[in-house]
């Protein structure tokens, strides 16, 4: 079984087809496939890096119409690869999984559904994604606030914003996205800020003819995300996970500093949008009209620290309450909280839950993969899995992970694979020795606020590069894994 139909559920079905593995379902708690791009639909939402990168590499569309993608495109290309690949007959859409737990007697996944049924897999893969559960904001009566509310994530489409007072928490990636949408439409509009966002421009333009062609040629897709993949590896991967030995992030600096004297007229504004942090201890924005949104007589930058929420505004620690009609929340996901990764509780053997596991040992997976004392059960967004380049080199590595020990399994009839104990704790130990290489640990990072760190201060990420992360997937030891029946 496999939980989501997002590109992670997706990628994992298609590679499980072309290994001669077809025997799987797909649940999915959307009506559509898709995932972040089915349930993320709020104004001005796109992909944040090069559209030929974001998309697999055996399937490459020719339909980008932007370098950097809409979400409603990427909505149809997930669409796409369900439907040429034969995945739609095995979603079940319209299902949440509430609960996984293993039954050591048949060495089998019990997997409970929101509507009472329970289904049983030899295999459980993750594909639930990291985007997927929104974190709400710990502010005093928020909800008792009598306007609308909505999450960005759960955009309502029937609410017109137009000369409306709103409030937005949060400017963070989505908010980024967001406020340069709403803000010539509405009345008045607050941005309430906590921590600011480096915001970088984005060569984000019209495919021209040219490029368009060049994607129907022999070689043309192949050459454009060659450069795509490049331009991603430098400035995000190698600028990230090699920073003291490539301070590239530096000058990254400079220039945001320098964006912003540019587009923001306002020096004290501007003093409240410059980040005290280094660039890359957060996940910046990249946008061309975020900062020179604040230029507008309608919109307010609001640093203040949130007291509460009443019925009918937000009221700030200095005791100014400003009225709205609509708060909207951006306030992103739970992205390194044990109990959402993934979004489900699991139960292995024992009764020992995976979050108990994570909370007393730190968060580890094997390869970004696997957890010793959860056999059968593999996930595609582990803990060290993600290098920070595209999500789909993440899908198409752990994917090719899981084929092998799956195709293993097959091959010696096992009904139990279990990655060894001591083949995690060398995994593990290997990325604590290569993380002092990482940009997350710059002193100023503290200051950050930024969900790369989880409770334990640890930054979950690969300290590799790409080409090494695919590397290893195609030759980790199948003997760090134990297969049994």
């Amino acid at each position: 079984m496999i939980v989501g139909a997002g590109f992670s559920g997706i990628g994992a079905a298609i590679q499980l087809d072309k290994a001669g593995l077809g025997d799987y379902l797909i649940v999915e708690a959307g009506e559509e496939p898709g995932g972040t791009w089915y349930w993320n639909t709020y104004p001005g939402i796109a992909v944040d890096i090069p559209s030929f990168s974001y998309q697999f590499s055996f399937e490459q569309s020719a339909d980008w119409s932007r370098t950097y993608a809409k979400g409603a495109e990427l909505k149809r290309y997930a669409q796409r690869c369900v439907d040429e690949y034969g995945l739609r007959r095995k979603i079940r859409f319209a299902t949440l999984v509430t609960a996984a737990a293993f039954d050591d007697e048949t060495d089998c996944w019990r997997v409970e559904l929101d509507g009472g049924d329970t289904l049983t897999a030899r295999f459980l893969v993750n594909a639930s994604g990291v985007l997927s559960v929104p974190k709400l904001p710990d502010i005093d009566g928020v909800d008792g606030f009598a306007g609308i509310t909505m999450h960005t994530a759960r955009w309502d489409h029937s609410q017109d914003l137009t000369g409306k007072r709103v409030a937005i928490i949060g400017t963070g990636a989505s908010a980024v996205q967001v406020i340069p949408e709403i803000a010539p439409i509405v009345k008045q509009l607050n941005v309430f800020q906590r921590t600011p966002i480096w915001c970088m421009p984005k060569l984000d333009v019209p495919l021209p003819a040219a490029a368009r062609w060049a994607m129907r040629i022999p070689g043309g897709k192949v050459l454009q995300r060659v450069l795509s993949q490049a331009y991603v590896e430098l400035t995000f991967t190698i600028s990230a996970q090699y920073y003291t030995v490539f301070p590239l992030a530096n000058r990254a600096e400079k220039m945001g500093r320098a964006y912003l004297k540019r587009e923001v007229h306002d020096p004290r504004v501007r003093d409240k949008l410059t980040p005290r942090y280094a660039v890359g201890c957060k996940r910046p924005g990249f946008h061309n009209t975020y900062l020179s949104t604040y230029n507008r007589d309608n919109v307010e930058l609001v640093t203040e620290p949130i007291e509460k929420v009443t019925a009918s505004g937000v009221v700030t620690a200095d005791g100014a309450e400003r009225e709205v009609d609509v708060l909207i929340l951006a306030t992103g996901f739970k992205v390194m909280d044990v109990d959402s990764i993934p979004t489900f509780p699991v139960t292995g053997p024992g009764g020992r839950s995976l979050a108990q596991f994570w909370s007393e040992r730190r968060l580890q997976a094997y390869e970004g993969v696997s957890i010793p004392g959860f056999p059968n059960f593999f996930t595609v967004m582990g803990p060290y899995g993600y290098v920070g380049s595209s999500y789909f080199a993440l899908i198409e590595t752990q994917t090719h992970h899981i084929v092998r020990c799956l195709a293993q399994a097959s091959r010696e009839a096992a009904s139990r694979v279990e990655v060894s104990g001591a083949a995690n704790d060398r995994f593990f130990a290997e990325m604590m020795r290569k993380r002092h290489r990482q940009i997350f640990w710059q002193d100023s990072c503290s200051l950050a606020n930024s969900y790369y760190f989880d409770k334990n201060g640890d930054v979950p990420l690969r300290p590799t590069t790409t080409a090494e992360a695919i590397w290893r997937s195609r030759r980790f030891p199948l003997a760090d894994y134990e297969f049994s029946r």
